[in-house]
């Protein structure tokens, strides 16, 4: 199963604000685009905003006399 798709769109941004970017992705390990992500995932998490989150895959075996195949 594969991950599901993510929205692409364009973003124009200030160089100062992208170099900023920059720093910050590469002390955390990570894409300038993760950075992005983590970044508004925190923001919208302080204003109290949820994502609606896809259920997560489970995990083991199915269940006794599960016919879906």
């Amino acid at each position: 199963m594969s991950p599901p798709a993510k929205k692409s769109f364009p973003l124009r941004l200030d160089p100062a604000l992208y170099a900023a970017l920059e720093r910050v992705a590469a002390a955390d390990l990570r894409s300038v685009n993760a950075e992005v992500e983590v970044l508004l995932r925190e923001a919208l998490a302080r204003r109290g905003i949820k994502l609606a989150t896809a259920e997560p895959p489970r995990r083991g075996r199915p269940p006794k006399g599960n016919t879906d195949a």
